[in-house]
């Protein structure tokens, strides 16, 4: 990390605003191709993902299969076993404890190791014309990148300001496990933090507008719901939110069903409705940078804005939201604004995954965007009774849906919902971008007794039914 002195007359070639994993692969890209940058903290060094998101929230809910694995023994013939949370101020200070570590080795610890990146960590930030304001000081550069990330949303729920609720951030930092929780929305945050908190003995209903997983095939919507269920969490899906109330120390949800209203009562409502983008006082409208409706930046292919010369990537646009998707975006940012680049933002193989149990892991297109795309759909389900790992592990919760065109047999996309989903779907990832097809895919030869080798079996069943080959016969 340098100091003002490497540029006397205080000029950068480049600004990046948000220190998080966007603006870091934004700035380590540009330094690494010579140009002088100002890195500009403007919030919490690490951003999203390693301080309140995808680390924290990840490594609670492995502690919370640990408990839920323990109690699951009843599966195998002759096992019986138990768990419970003793500690929950201790798991939650394993969790802090893993964030400052890798927020030191991952973001701070690697600035001094780029001698063209100079951090300034006054804010607020905003634009202005010919480069950015930084807590008083004015930053001189021709290209500026918007990397300031995003927040939980509050949704606009009469009464919601006057009730005890949470959002992802705050939920991974009680100091005391609460005995009921509602968590508003069905998105990945919404299934996934439920779940955890489920397992770890709280009382959980999940409310939301549509149905869980809203963007996902509906097979995997209806199987993770019933699995839910299973485990003991009340979901109200396809609901109106009609208003909430306090209750004493608690809250009250008014929700409307098939024209009914019902009040639902807890300790906390959880706001899992989605993520605002950070971009109050950045001076975008002064700029005439434009925005959508949800106040997300509007990037093009190259992730420009509709100002020449200022760039944004990562949760504050209206791409992707994921961590590794806002590096990428980062790192073309940098290449195109400074670096002479002229490449284009490319998620057709974006593997994601939802880290549920079981976890729900996709890439390419579901069947309905295929449709909607223009393809002769056709279309491959197989369960995990079919998958022999699955009955290995005494595990068959979960299916394999596969979407290819009908006239070239070329796969367009797919989803797995099995316990290992997210380290089996970049095979599937690698399939779409190397345009293989569905018969080419059960024809390559996968090694048995894993969950992968359920993406063979789920390419033949385009054709064959797998439940009568014998193991490996395919």
């Amino acid at each position: 990390m340098n100091s003002d002195c490497y540029t006397p007359n205080g000029e950068y070639d480049l600004a990046v605003i948000g220190a998080g994993s966007a603006g870091f692969s934004a700035a380590i890209t540009a330094a690494e191709g010579g140009k002088r940058v100002a890195l500009i903290g403007h919030g919490t060094i690490g951003g999203t993902c390693v301080n309140v998101g995808c680390v924290p929230s990840k490594t609670m809910i492995r502690a919370a299969e640990a408990v839920h694995g323990a109690t699951a023994a009843h599966r195998f013939r002759g096992l019986k076993g138990s768990a419970e949370v003793t500690d929950w101020a201790a798991i939650v200070g394993a969790k802090d404890d893993l964030v400052a570590t890798l927020r030191r080795k991952k973001y701070a610890d690697l600035l001094p190791g780029y001698e063209g990146v100079t951090y300034i960590e006054e804010g607020p930030a905003r634009l202005v014309a010919g480069g950015v304001e930084a807590g008083g000081r004015f930053i001189q550069t021709p290209k500026v990148i918007i990397a300031t990330g995003g927040r939980p949303a509050q949704p606009g729920i009469a009464g919601i300001e006057t009730v005890p609720f949470l959002d992802s951030t705050s939920l991974l930092e009680m100091e005391h496990l609460p005995e009921s929780l509602i968590f508003l929305g069905g998105g990945y945050i919404g299934v996934e933090l439920a779940q955890m908190m489920s397992r770890m003995g709280v009382s959980v209903s999940l409310v939301c507008r549509s149905r869980l997983l809203p963007q996902a095939e509906p097979e995997v919507s209806e199987a993770l719901a019933n699995i839910l269920r299973d485990e003991g969490i009340t979901i109200w899906d396809g609901i109106v939110y009609e208003g909430s109330h306090r209750d004493g120390s608690g809250a009250v949800l008014t929700v409307q069903k098939d024209g009914t209203a019902q009040d639902l009562a807890a300790d906390f409502l959880v706001l899992t409705t989605g993520r605002t983008p950070n971009t109050e006082g950045l001076g975008l409208a002064d700029l005439g940078i434009e925005t959508d409706a949800r106040g997300a930046i509007v990037v093009g292919e190259d992730m420009q804005t509709s100002r020449p010369g200022v760039y944004a990537a990562g949760d504050v646009t209206d791409r992707d939201q994921f961590v590794y998707m806002a590096a990428y975006g980062a790192k073309l940012a940098a290449r195109n604004a400074v670096l002479g680049g002229h490449e284009t933002y490319d998620n057709a193989a974006m593997p994601w995954v939802v880290f549920t149990d079981p976890q729900v892991a996709g890439a390419g297109l579901t069947e309905a965007q295929a449709q909607a795309a223009g393809h002769d759909v056709k279309i491959s389900v197989l369960t995990l009774d079919n998958v022999p790992r699955a009955l290995a592990a005494q595990d068959t919760r979960g299916l394999i849906k596969l979407v290819a065109d009908a006239k070239t047999d070329q796969l367009l996309g797919g989803v797995i919902m099995a316990p290992e989903g997210s380290d089996s779907v970049q095979t599937l990832a690698m399939a779409l971008k190397f345009g293989i097809t569905a018969k080419a895919l059960g024809t390559t030869i996968f090694p048995y007794l894993t969950t992968v080798e359920g993406l063979k079996l789920a390419a033949q069943t385009f054709d064959m039914d797998v439940g009568q080959l014998s193991c490996c016969a395919g």
